[in-house]
């Protein structure tokens, strides 16, 4: 049967055909270079002004505290790599949890190797961080916490606001990694002490290679890029005008609908669940049962674990499009997940979440023909296992 449903929003999204007509006259006609003085470099100067107040908007923070990226990952590694080369070699402390995306782990180990201490955060079965294990390990030379907002794998929402202040009481700062979470639950950089901010424009229907990072007004980082001081200094490099430009206005669309998507996206998300797990007697959730992402599901099947990797093919012969887990480790898609590790799996379990993710362009027809098709689909693989038994 021919299908095409992408159900990976975690992993990408569309780009939104309003954000596409944004982007397509700054493709060919207004082609400026932004750090040109003459009119058409000028144009391209106010439309990455209007993006910036766009995307600060997005999280109730002030333009001129966003800065471009070329990435969440790039974002991520400014605000810690930054802040441990502005310490110029005095003891740095870090804090962060064991489930946080590659882009913040691999570079606390990097920076382990150049001499930061850093400490990983346990979670509990939910991937839940405990504030009270993150107030008892602060030490005095503790200079930065850094907690993702909302998990790739699982889709479990941290209790940010509370993180942040412990942070603050403990004179550190904060850093949240809200790829995943920007544009899908509200984010209030006030409400919630945050000091940096990471933000990807392609989870949200924008286009690839273009990222921001919230700095709080007033907090200083080392650059990790040298040259012409773009970018307030912060960051030298041509800026991307066309990816900046679609940034914008995909933040402008997500902060104006996010609350009537994500009500509709619950209702599609809980819809997906219960046919899951009332239809297919084996079928367990991945994660919080209810602080998770909207769109966001993580299942399981007990006993067949270790045939995830296969359902995913099967489902991807039948047009529809999920994932085992973060893209950003398809190199290691048969390996255990670190993040259900941590939560406590063991190492064969580890291996069988399988990723359902829902976003803008999804359907309740399509939810449908899912679970019409996933009960076929585990059936076939308990045949595979029994055979190999």
């Amino acid at each position: 049967m021919s299908r095409d449903i992408y159900f990976d929003n975690s992993a990408t999204t569309p780009i939104d055909p309003a954000v596409a007509q944004a982007m397509d006259p700054w493709i060919d006609e207004y082609f400026g270079n932004p750090s040109s003085m003459h009119r058409i470099g000028r144009q391209a100067r106010e439309a990455v002004e209007l993006a910036r107040h766009q995307v600060a908007q997005l999280i109730n923070a002030k333009a001129e505290e966003i800065l471009f990226t070329g990435s969440g990952t790039e974002a991520d590694n400014t605000a810690i790599v930054g802040l441990f080369e502005l310490a110029g070699g005095q003891p740095f402390h870090l804090i962060t949890s064991a489930i946080e995306h590659p882009a913040i782990l691999e570079t606390c180990r990097y920076l382990e190797r150049r001499g930061a201490e850093v400490t990983y955060l346990s979670v509990d079965s939910s991937g839940m961080v405990d504030p009270e294990e993150l107030a008892s390990a602060f030490e005095p030379h503790t200079r930065l916490v850094s907690i993702m907002t909302a998990n790739n794998v699982v889709g479990t929402i941290q209790p940010i606001a509370e993180l942040a202040r412990i942070t603050r009481d403990h004179g550190a700062l904060f850093h949240t990694d809200a790829v995943q979470a920007a544009g899908r639950i509200p984010l209030d950089v006030h409400v919630q002490p945050i000091d940096l901010l990471s933000l990807s424009a392609h989870k949200i229907y924008g286009p690839k290679g273009c990222g921001a990072l919230y700095v709080r007004q007033g907090i200083k980082l080392e650059p990790l890029l040298h040259g012409g001081g773009q970018e307030l200094g912060r960051r030298s490099a041509t800026e991307n005008v066309i990816g900046i430009v679609g940034f914008g206005v995909a933040a402008d669309i997500a902060r104006v609908e996010m609350s009537r998507e994500s009500a509709r996206l619950v209702q599609l998300r809980d819809r997906l669940i219960r046919g899951i797990v009332d239809t297919i007697p084996n079928a367990y959730l991945i994660g919080h049962p209810f602080r998770r992402l909207p769109g966001h599901i993580c299942i399981g099947f007990a006993g067949q674990e270790g045939e995830a990797i296969k359902m995913l093919l099967a489902l991807d012969q039948e047009g529809i499009a999920i994932s085992s887990g973060s893209a950003c480790s398809s190199n290691h898609a048969t390996e255990a997940s670190y993040v259900l590790k941590a939560m406590g799996f063991d190492p064969l379990r580890a291996r069988g979440g399988l990723r359902i993710t829902l976003g803008r362009f999804n359907t309740e027809k399509e939810v449908n023909e899912f679970l019409e098709v996933i009960p076929r689909v585990v059936d076939s693989m308990r045949t595979i296992t029994s055979r190999a038994v």
